[in-house]
């Protein structure tokens, strides 16, 4: 086997290292400023909240409270049959720690919209929730192919049936699912928004996810932030609006 000379291995190894060092710049460039948080002044939004999944880990949510977190969205279900194996404890421990508490579904494109909520709401059980039921609608994760009438037609049928069952839907999403997907065919309903503009989108929204790297005291890692959009007083009319109907999932 012929040996390489050693001025090609060197170019190769430089080669290696700098393609390194330009896949590092680029990811640091990406979380510093692509996802860096904008000013989200305290007094004018002053109700913050997180949400989470299992992949968020075992959380100290006592302490979480004590850091200021007011509310929290649970990763409950997604799709037809899958269920977060956390809700239950996380839950648990946002009640303990007086969080107001809500739950969300990983809409999945291609998968029968009446199913989707029917796995919601088991996922849900009897569990009493202060927050409106939230609909996660992204490209992010979702299956390529499906058609835009299959999206909405399966989206539909998850909204009317859960509307119909005596629930309330928020969706989440960015300006960019919001304008595919909502803007048109879900006008008026409650969003809560993911955006890292001071300007979070041009329509009105409920709550609106401003940092993906917070840090949070009794949770491992970067955790999501949320603010309400309104005062106090706007975050109390909005909890007397919230129907509660527990057992009747």
């Amino acid at each position: 086997m012929k040996i390489p000379p050693k001025k090609d291995i060197y170019v190769a190894i430089a080669f290696l290292l700098t393609t390194l060092a330009l896949v590092g710049a680029g990811y640091w460039a990406w979380r510093q400023f692509i996802t860096t948080p904008p000013y989200v002044d305290p007094e004018r939004y002053p109700i913050r909240g997180i949400d989470v999944s299992s992949h968020n880990g075992l959380m100290n949510l006592d302490a979480a409270a004590k850091d200021g977190i007011e509310f929290i969205f649970i990763k409950a279900s997604e799709g037809a049959d899958f269920k977060d194996s956390n809700f239950k404890i996380n839950y648990w421990k946002a009640q303990h720690a007086g969080m107001k508490v809500g739950a969300y579904h990983y809409f999945r494109f291609g998968t029968d919209g009446v199913k989707q909520a029917i796995n919601f709401l088991d996922a849900i059980g009897e569990h009493r929730l202060d927050l409106n039921l939230v609909i996660d609608v992204e490209d992010q994760g979702n299956v390529k192919g499906v058609s835009m009438d299959k999206i909405q037609e399966n989206l539909a049928a998850m909204v009317d049936y859960l509307c119909l069952r005596g629930h309330r839907v928020i969706f989440y999403t960015n300006k960019a699912g919001y304008e595919k997907y909502l803007m048109q065919n879900f006008p008026g309903f409650p969003l809560w928004i993911c955006s890292f503009s001071e300007n979070p989108i041009d329509a009105d929204w409920s709550f609106w996810q401003f940092d993906h790297h917070a840090k949070i005291d009794g949770i491992r890692g970067d955790v999501d932030l949320n603010t309400f959009n309104g005062t106090r007083k706007d975050w109390q009319q909005y909890l007397d609006s919230v129907p509660h109907t527990i057992g009747t999932w």
